[in-house]
């Protein structure tokens, strides 16, 4: 090593050996599993301000929007709803309803309608409550029965008072709210009931679909939207006067809908709002979902609006002690805490019994205004045989659209494909709305954003090394209140100018070297008076991993839906090497540059790094989301494709952009649409080949 200079082995070992064992685990990334549903720390944490949860409410709200793939909305065509059959109950009658959530695709269920005066000749004048009644997974759903052993169960241990209720609980809910005076609406899961077009679990869990957004829990949500729009296209009911409720998944669909739809205006989830276990099935999980988050504070969404809540001996049983006092000190910010409850019936297992139903009516009669004298009990009601209760019948067959899930998806892909297409800015006003969905889908799928200037630290730096004419120091980077370790090293020459380089390469800070030597392009900048910081982001490097990272086989909702992808750990990296390079005492202009695969990576960062950075280089790698074949791929990146990485990266204007090698990539209509509507042309150059790196940095540096 005696042809090498003191400082080139000394940046050697720094960058290039491999850490030791008990170096490489100090980042908690590369030791910890990966949460799941199962994880029992979903805590929220209240913001000690309203403003600062409004704010919070917001980025939730959308983060769930883009893991659903309804950001933006998707249209809504026709539902063209068909409501016949109507069976008299005294009290109230029951039709049997289906329409199109979207086309091909239908929803269905059961409508109960109360009866002025128990008369069914009497017009209704008066506008009623409407109740949206989602279910959870009972065998076939909305047709469920108890078997007799169940019945008998049920009523010896208290939970039902009268054999029907025990033999038909979900009819018993629709009857005594019907008879309460509201409007009911039971409505199928995809894949329950009527609802067989499509079997519940399949259709939505292959790569295409992540990265399309397109997911069961999606679907069910937008199914559950449309029901909404149903109920509230019925003359008689009041739209003001909105309830939800449902139980186990029908608590997910009820903690949902009220957290992305503004309509409702009571709820009652039962069973299902927990720091707990999550939801176990596909269609109460996706991508991205509950980074970050979970079911307690997406019911917290719901605030100020009446919310209540039942437990029962399962992941629920905690919820009066864990989730309803973080949930009643975000209802004190508003002077609401008596609109918030939760109530806990440890002695039954998972369930929307009788004793739970009754809880929830009161609590409907008090905010919904129904104005009957309390307590309201469960009467007995005369049920239906499930079979009277399907929607289709001769006179009334399943509509020959009906579509399977294939069909169906390639009419979301046409939609969603031609709504982003629509989205090209063309003037200021098109922009700001280009800027208003693209940002906030980016925030979503990289669950991240410019962080600010006191959440950046380093937590390790070596001394300062001065030697043939260049210096050096090494560090470790973290956010404030992490466990990661990022490992970085500066370098930069006594005439520093001030400009700092974040040198982002697949081989992290190594590839400043060859052959013990600075290589071309890192000599190129310090001889220009710029400094290099140089960082191994996560997987590269010391951070380097020994196998991809584990992703559900089954279903990569139930794995992305709770952590980063690889590809948005590594975004998330960058912003912290940039924010501290920004943030260093003596730097005044930070540039980025992304070299071979990390030129992606360094695109995606680059849009989230607002006014930070001046300019940034980026090698395209001739990358497309569409040659994305599997969800272990390092480059897999939830809802990647129907965004697109040009539209994404375009968010960089009007920062300077040098973009390379994008050849077969489509960056062109969406980089030179946004520059141009953004004032900015001049600062966007893209070349389709690859670019030499001493070009790069004369335009870097110029």
């Amino acid at each position: 090593m005696k042809h090498l200079t003191y400082l080139s082995f000394l940046l050697l070992v720094l960058v290039a050996v491999p850490a030791r064992p008990e170096e490489k685990a100090a980042d908690s990334r590369l030791q910890a599993k990966p949460r799941t549903l199962h994880d029992k720390d979903f805590f929220f944490r209240v913001p000690a301000t309203k403003d600062a949860w409004l704010k919070r409410r917001q980025a939730v709200r959308e983060q769930m929007l883009v893991a659903l793939g309804l950001w933006p909305m998707p249209e809504k065509t026709p539902l063209n709803p068909v409501i016949h059959g109507k069976m008299d109950r005294n009290e109230y009658t029951i039709e049997k309803v289906f329409f199109a959530s979207y086309p091909g695709h239908y929803v269905s269920g059961n409508l109960y309608r109360p009866k002025a005066n128990g008369a069914a000749s009497t017009p209704r004048v008066q506008k009623y409550p409407g109740i949206l009644c989602p279910h959870g997974h009972w065998p076939d759903g909305r047709f469920f029965e108890a078997n007799d052993n169940a019945v008998a169960a049920q009523i010896k241990q208290g939970a039902e008072k009268t054999p029907e209720g025990a033999k038909y609980p979900l009819q018993a809910r629709c009857a005594q709210l019907a008879r309460m005076g509201c409007v009911v609406f039971h409505y199928d899961m995809v894949g329950y009931a009527d609802s067989t077009a499509i079997p519940h679990r399949t259709g939505f869990t292959d790569t295409e679909a992540e990265l399309r957004l397109q997911s069961f829990m999606g679907l069910q949500t937008w199914n559950s939207i449309r029901a909404l729009d149903f109920l509230l296209s019925l003359p008689e009911v009041d739209p003001q006067r909105i309830g939800v409720t449902g139980a186990s998944g029908g608590g997910t669909q009820t903690m949902i809908l009220c957290a992305i739809d503004d309509r409702p205006a009571a709820a009652f989830p039962a069973v299902m709002v927990s720091t707990a276990m999550q939801g176990g099935c596909v269609c109460e999980n996706c991508s991205h979902l509950r980074v970050g988050t979970g079911n307690v504070e997406f019911a917290a969404l719901f605030a100020p609006k009446p919310l209540a809540m039942s437990g029962a001996n399962d992941w629920t049983i905690d919820i009066e002690r864990k989730g309803l006092p973080e949930l009643k000190e975000l209802y004190k910010l508003y002077g609401a805490e008596d609109r918030v409850m939760a109530h806990c019936f440890p002695q039954f297992q998972h369930n929307y019994n009788q004793v739970s139903r009754e809880v929830m009516y009161n609590w409907f009669n008090k905010h919904l205004k129904l104005g009957l004298a309390e307590p309201v009990v469960e009467k007995p009601f005369q049920p239906v045989p499930p079979k009277q209760l399907s929607v289709y019948d001769a006179a009334h067959p399943r509509p020959a659209d009906s579509v399977d899930a294939q069909r169906l998806r390639q009419y979301m892909t046409e939609q969603s494909d031609k709504q982003i297409a629509s989205l090209v800015p063309k003037d200021a006003k098109s922009l700001a709305e280009y800027h208003r969905i693209f940002r906030a889908a980016l925030r979503a799928m990289i669950h991240d954003e410019w962080p600010g200037a006191d959440q950046v630290e380093e937590i390790q730096k070596g001394e300062d090394e001065e030697h043939d004419g260049f210096s050096s120091r090494r560090y470790l980077l973290t956010r404030k209140g992490q466990k990661e370790r990022i490992p970085a090293v500066a370098v930069w020459s006594p005439d520093f100018d001030g400009t700092a380089v974040v040198w982002i390469h697949p081989r992290g800070k190594a590839s400043l070297f060859q052959d013990g030597k600075l290589v071309p392009t890192a000599k190129q900048i310090l001889d220009r008076k710029s400094a290099i910081l140089a960082v191994d982001v996560f997987g590269t490097g010391e951070l380097s991993l020994d196998k991809p990272p584990a992703v559900d086989p089954k279903y990569a909702g139930f794995t992305f839906g709770y952590n980063r992808t690889l590809l948005a750990e590594r975004v998330h990296d960058i912003l912290t090497a940039v924010a501290f390079a920004k943030n260093h005492d003596r730097v005044n202009t930070v540039h980025l540059l992304g070299f071979d695969k990390a030129g992606p990576w360094v695109l995606l960062a680059r849009s989230l790094c607002g006014d930070a950075v001046a300019r940034t280089a980026a090698d395209f790698n001739e990358f497309r989301f569409d040659n994305v074949r599997a969800t272990t791929d390092e480059m897999m990146l939830p809802g990647g494709l129907k965004y697109g990485l040009p539209a994404l990266a375009a968010l960089a204007a009007p920062g300077e952009l040098f973009v390379h090698n994008h050849r077969g990539s489509g960056s062109g209509q969406w980089l030179k649409a946004v520059y141009e509507a953004a004032g900015a042309k001049d600062k966007l150059q893209r070349i389709p080949e690859k670019v030499t790196e001493e070009k790069l940095i004369d335009w870097l540096l110029r």
